[in-house]
């Protein structure tokens, strides 16, 4: 390879980790600013996370083939001036609508502004799903697939749980104690961060030469077959849509459970919490990105997914009155081995799509965009975890789900990862 196509390679890998890393700063927010809206509405906790993901069950499939027609470049900047509208309008939840009622949910009025947050998750949703569908492929393109691959996609991964590390905790900071008097015009400074990101993102990769293998590839390659008809893609499908769902929901539901104590300063100490589940999933992604180029994606799925279990099975046997000290206040010690599990889940969405897209050559694209509308789970899991488990059977109790996920997971990285299909043409 020659000099200038390394130090091409290398600013574009550059990139991608830059992109890679907005979009947990993006995604992060909703959990935090659900233990807000819960507050005034119960049923809302989640609503926010649930239209962020519901934004991938409607662009997943075109995101993909935005790949073939506009190329890379063009797809993140488009994503980038749509996180920038979404964020703004969820700014805007804080500015106006509180004293407009819209409709009634049980007997309790719902005003304007959640609907108008709800409307900017959804659209920052849009954002997210695009940036996704274009850094996973590129990140395992630019490591020449495999191990390699892998390893890109976990250095990615781990600035990507940087900032999912600092969105919580800077909420907690901003808010403190979450009160009939908290609003979203206390995290408006987080907002103007992130839209000073996005213009800040949009104008450093106007001036970057991105690789763009799949440009016109629709025009001029025949395609025989789909991704569906490759076994070990459409298993890993379904295991992102659990993944997703349980990386969102083992912190989330966390940060709801310390909440619900109602202590002074417990919003802090739940978003220290959580924020440490994300700094562990910092963590497992660096040690992942050192030792992938020697330990296989399938061996390191296999221990991750087995340890989840085990961790979650302590938390919920473990008895709440077992406490310990976290910044001043006393918690469950059951939390911090839920928040443990970020060093398991860490590796968990790089590795599935590593080994999803393994062997697919030309239909990669196609697969990237099945594989972020499948990314929905992350909505419909912890509305599942929360509204029907959490505020019926408990919080704790409601983790059984989470392990159910996870024992799927063990069974792909064992089992479902295997490309059986090795007969059908992909070049």
């Amino acid at each position: 390879m020659s000099t200038t196509k390394k130090n091409g390679n290398m600013v574009a890998i550059i990139t991608m980790f830059f992109i890679f890393a907005m979009i947990s700063f993006v995604t992060n927010m909703a959990a935090p600013f659900g233990t807000i809206w819960g507050y005034t509405y119960e049923w809302a906790g989640m609503m926010g996370n649930m239209m962020n993901f519901a934004a991938y069950l409607f662009m997943g499939i075109p995101a993909g083939k935005m790949l073939t027609t506009v190329g890379y470049k063009k797809t993140s900047l488009i994503a980038l001036a749509v996180g920038f509208i979404g964020l703004l309008v969820q700014y805007l939840s804080s500015v106006f609508g509180a004293d407009i009622a819209v409709f009634s949910v049980g007997g309790q009025t719902v005003a304007l502004n959640l609907i108008i947050y709800l409307l900017g998750a959804f659209i920052c949703g849009f954002c997210v799903c695009m940036l996704n569908t274009v850094v996973n492929p590129m990140l395992n393109l630019l490591g020449g697939g495999g191990n390699k691959g892998n390893q890109l996609v976990q250095t990615g991964g781990t600035l990507n749980s940087l900032t999912g590390t600092l969105t919580p905790l800077l909420v907690g900071v901003l808010v403190g104690t979450v009160t009939d008097k908290t609003s979203m015009g206390d995290v408006a400074p987080l907002l103007f961060i992130g839209m000073g990101v996005f213009a800040l993102a949009f104008i450093i990769i106007t001036r970057v030469a991105v690789p763009e293998p799949a440009l016109g590839r629709g025009k001029h390659v025949k395609y025989e077959h789909s991704a569906w008809h490759f076994r070990h893609f459409v298993l890993g499908a379904i295991a992102i849509f659990f993944y997703v769902g349980l990386e969102i929901g083992i912190p989330n539901e966390m940060l709801f459970y310390i909440n619900s104590f109602g202590f002074e300063g417990s919003a802090a100490i739940a978003g220290f919490l959580a924020a440490t589940y994300w700094f562990l999933m910092l963590i497992g992604r660096f040690l992942s990105s050192v030792i992938s180029g020697k330990v296989s994606t399938r061996t390191q799925m296999i221990c991750v997914a087995s340890l989840a279990i085990l961790l979650l099975l302590i938390a919920i046997v473990l008895p709440e009155s077992i406490q310990m000290t976290v910044k001043g206040g006393q918690v469950p010690l059951k939390c911090a081995f839920i928040a443990a599990c970020g060093i398991c889940t860490s590796i968990m969405w790089g590795a599935i799509f590593n080994l999803c897209v393994e062997g697919l050559g030309k239909y990669t694209e196609q697969a990237s965009g099945i594989f972020m509308m499948l990314v929905v789970g992350g909505g419909i899991m912890p509305l599942i975890q929360h509204n029907v488990l959490a505020l019926n059977i408990g919080y704790i109790p409601s983790y059984w789900l989470i392990v159910a996920m996870l024992a799927y997971i063990l069974f792909y990285a064992l089992i479902g990862c295997k490309n059986v299909n090795k007969n059908i043409p992909v070049e």
